[in-house]
């Protein structure tokens, strides 16, 4: 069997430093809930960033052109 390449430690290790980063945040939380909610946040996050792409690129397409802009 082979040895297990650089990349393949370096992912392994930083695994390791995640849950143990994980475990230290939840505290007494079941790793269930704790799952639930980071989940929820990052689906949260995700909606809003959409959203915001989404108004922004109605603002710019609404948004008059400006007079420097049509000089060039």
């Amino acid at each position: 069997m082979a040895a297990p390449s650089n990349r393949e430690t370096q992912r392994t290790e930083l695994h390791k430093a995640i849950w143990k980063i994980a475990d230290e945040v939840r505290g007494a939380v079941d790793g269930w809930d704790f799952k639930a909610y980071i989940l929820c946040f990052l689906f949260y996050r995700f909606i809003s960033e959409d959203l915001a792409e989404y108004i922004d690129e109605d603002e710019r397409a609404e948004a008059p052109t400006p007079p420097m802009a049509i000089a060039l």
